[in-house]
């Protein structure tokens, strides 16, 4: 029963160890790797120790070899099963970790049982294992831990250059530049992005405003679209979305240290209505180190049937918001998470409306849709954003 159990676990161990060895998408799950590889080796030793100890008896420490390759089966069995039962969702997999683990417990009741020389004095073996405690759980903390829990944010930078006339003198033009720049030491997937400016007319009153008018102008700042800002003599009025699209492709990689620009163009009648307009550019990136994606590709619209959109991108068409859809695998970040999950499916959301635009995110299973926190922790979404960025346009119609 003990050989057993340490083949069947050398032989899971070692498929994990090699697998997250070959692929892990981080240092951690390398790292992790190369310790299911450690140990696979280890319970191996002790199946031969076990052999040798209870049949040939050639090798006068085979016992010891054989206690402490059922130990590491049982430690190894029991981290993976705690692995399981926290963030697992295969059901083959807990029956198998639980059989091991119960294994494990009865290999090494039934080593040690059979009188098991000891080589070293026990204060001498404590000693060892002490400090081999705190040095792994130093290195796990500098080297593991804290290199996993650095945030990552990339910047949005948006700049708007000099209005240009047409050729007829009826409209212009408001070129912006916008540049991701990602400082981290991560490199990000693109989810999704948008640019989109909107427009409002901000006349101006001869006389300062009425309190209530501010505590008017105050209660719409819980809403993004209506928000505007207190002044005691512009009036503004809602927005209106005047442009909205991607401005970089989807589905591409942000390297660590690298840069992405583009320029897009706003352009209106030179008689507009309008006195203002805001830029705003966002986009949707996940960590490459928490999770890769495949096939992310455009899935349809919320308006469409047989989209399989949410309720609650469903409920938008009542407030008058649109949606375009996309859909892709995600693949977890380890051999052993992608072994004991559920498949996830990431689902990008590019919402737009009379009153603005913006991107979401989520991340679905069988059983359901993951929390925000799991999306933002575990797969490492992020949601960067830059603006308002706001530009007056009584110069430019100055010029009629």
């Amino acid at each position: 029963m003990s050989l057993l159990v340490l083949l069947l676990t050398t032989t899971v161990l070692g498929c994990f160890g090699v697998a997250d060895l070959e692929s892990a998408l981080n240092f951690p799950g390398r790292v992790t790797g190369a310790a299911l590889i450690g140990a696979a080796i280890i319970t191996f030793l002790g199946a031969a120790a076990v052999v040798d100890h209870w049949i040939w008896r050639c090798f006068p420490y085979s016992g010891a070899v054989a206690l402490v390759g059922t130990f590491v089966a049982l430690l190894s069995n029991v981290l993976l099963l705690v692995g399981i039962l926290k963030d697992g969702d295969s059901t083959v997999y807990l029956a198998v970790f639980c059989a091991l683990t119960a294994g494990s417990v009865g290999a090494v009741f039934a080593v040690w049982r059979t009188s098991v020389v000891i080589p070293a004095p026990k204060r001498v073996a404590a000693t060892l294992i002490v400090t081999s405690m705190i040095a792994v759980g130093n290195f796990g903390y500098q080297n593991l831990y804290m290199p996993s829990q650095r945030e990552a944010d990339p910047v949005i930078k948006l700049i708007t250059g000099p209005p240009v006339k047409s050729r007829d003198g009826k409209a212009f033009s408001v070129p912006v530049n916008i540049t991701m720049e990602n400082h981290s030491e991560v490199a990000f997937y693109v989810l999704g992005d948008i640019f989109h400016a909107m427009a409002q007319r901000v006349p101006l009153s001869t006389k300062d405003r009425l309190r209530q008018q501010w505590r008017d102008d105050s209660a719409q700042w819980p809403y993004f679209e209506g928000a505007n800002p207190l002044s005691r003599r512009e009036i503004h009025q809602p927005g209106q979305l005047v442009e909205a699209q991607p401005w970089m492709p989807y589905g591409r990689w942000i390297d660590a240290g690298g840069t992405f620009s583009a320029r897009m163009v706003l352009q209106l009648p030179m008689n507009t209505p309008y006195d203002q307009v805001t830029f705003y550019a966002s986009a949707s990136l996940a960590r490459k180190d928490r999770m890769s994606v495949e096939d992310l590709k455009f899935a349809g619209y919320s308006w469409q049937r047989g989209t399989n959109t949410p309720a609650w991108v469903s409920k938008e068409k009542e407030k008058e918001w649109d949606s375009l859809v996309f859909r892709g695998t995600i693949h977890e970040g380890n051999a052993i998470d992608e072994h004991t999950r559920d498949r996830r499916t990431l689902c990008v959301y590019w919402r737009f409306g009379t009153h603005g635009a913006d991107i979401m995110e989520a991340v679905t299973s069988p059983h359901g849709n993951a929390s925000s926190t799991e999306a933002q922790f575990r797969y490492g979404i992020r949601d960067v954003q830059t603006g308002p960025v706001e530009r007056t346009l009584w110069d430019i119609k100055s010029r009629r």
